[in-house]
């Protein structure tokens, strides 16, 4: 089996309302996404999409997704889909870095792999069975009031676990989000506090040490150091993101105990064989992760739900779902989908979402 084609179309995603994080000094309002269509000469086609969370949370945006794969797309055609390993070190030599290029074609190769075997991803991916993944709320930046109402909201729709936005140079304003937030949390939810690197180590130190919750804090400073330095002074488990990219950053994370678990993204590492890998690692160090995407469709979504529905109940924490905050919906009624708070990946082979290239509008670029 070879590539024969690669087909991306542009997504204009909006939100449905403003989204703000790191202490309000970041406001979203609409997702650049990429889906990629790749075609075999026997037939069988796979689907990925790639999507920044905006340009300004990562090192990563939506132009920079399609103009690496117009330039890794020479390399790919020839290739064998269902050779994922191999397909990927064609790509980290053809394009050194730039992980989040290369997430849409490594997913899309899983989807080709698991029609050929005739198994959904998370079988592949080491699952029992398509088990419901707990799926998080994500909650903006706000008042305590104005939080809590969000937190409220969310659980009418099934949620019971929430990732609460804090951080900022307001430190008395942080102590009262999260004292109240905790104080307010409905019987049996669960909430991480997610700075998203907002805080100045002495920030974080005092803020965490002045309250009484001892829920999961994430990424509270920029870099692994900052976090390393502030996880050996507080009592609260911490959770790193952002800061986490390669295999090696995961690596030294563990040798300097600056966490207890991780957030593992396919769009930030690579795809779905990099994420495979740090998840496999992180079971082995006892961590839990949130297993979920940086941003998209249900697409996007789906393919992480995948490797977390195929994760140890004991490592595996909660999963976000992107398009629960979008007002378009390119895969309608496909793919994982809240369900009273949990999510359930498709038991077809492969991603088991399939978009209509008619939804999608006219191609951005076709190589072949």
């Amino acid at each position: 089996m070879k590539i024969t084609r690669l087909t991306l179309w542009q997504l204009d995603l909006p939100l449905t309302e403003p989204y703000y994080l790191s202490g309000g000094r970041l406001r979203f309002d609409r997702l650049d996404s990429t889906c990629l269509r790749i075609d075999t000469d026997e037939g069988l086609c796979g689907w990925g999409e790639g999507c920044p969370w905006g340009h300004t949370y990562l090192p990563a945006h939506g132009p920079g997704i399609r103009a690496g794969i117009a330039t890794l797309a020479p390399a790919l055609i020839g290739l064998d889909p269902r050779s994922v390993d191999h397909v990927n070190r064609v790509m980290d030599v053809q394009l050194p870095g730039h992980p989040y290029v290369k997430s849409a074609v490594d997913i899309a190769c899983w989807d080709i792999l698991g029609q050929a075997a005739n198994m959904p991803l998370w079988q592949l991916l080491g699952g029992e069975s398509a088990t419901p993944v707990a799926v998080n709320s994500s909650i903006s930046t706000g008042t305590p009031e104005q939080m809590i109402a969000l937190i409220n909201r969310a659980a009418e729709r099934g949620y019971t676990v929430h990732s609460a936005k804090v951080g900022g140079t307001d430190i008395v304003a942080d102590i009262a989000r999260i004292e109240g937030i905790s104080a307010a949390l409905p019987t049996g939810h669960r909430v991480t506090f997610d700075v998203n690197r907002a805080w100045q180590p002495a920030t974080a130190v005092e803020v965490l040490n002045s309250v009484t919750a001892r829920d999961w804090v994430e990424q509270p400073c920029e870099t692994l150091d900052q976090c390393a330095h502030v996880a050996a002074r507080v009592k609260n488990p911490i959770l790193l993101d952002e800061c986490m990219v390669t295999m090696a950053d995961h690596l030294e994370a563990w040798r300097r105990s600056a966490c207890e678990g991780v957030k593992v993204k396919p769009n930030r590492v690579g795809g779905l064989t990099k994420a495979r890998q740090i998840r496999d690692f992180g079971v082995s160090v006892g961590w839990q992760m949130h297993i979920e995407d940086v941003g998209g469709s249900a697409l996007a979504d789906t393919a992480a739900i995948h490797l977390a529905a195929a994760t140890p109940d004991a490592n595996r924490l909660a999963s976000w779902l992107c398009h629960y905050h979008l007002s378009a919906d390119p895969v309608p009624g496909q793919g994982a989908r809240n369900v009273n708070g949990f999510a359930t990946p498709p038991d077809t082979p492969g991603l088991g979402v399939i978009p209509n290239p008619d939804h999608l509008g006219d191609p951005f670029a076709i190589f072949e």
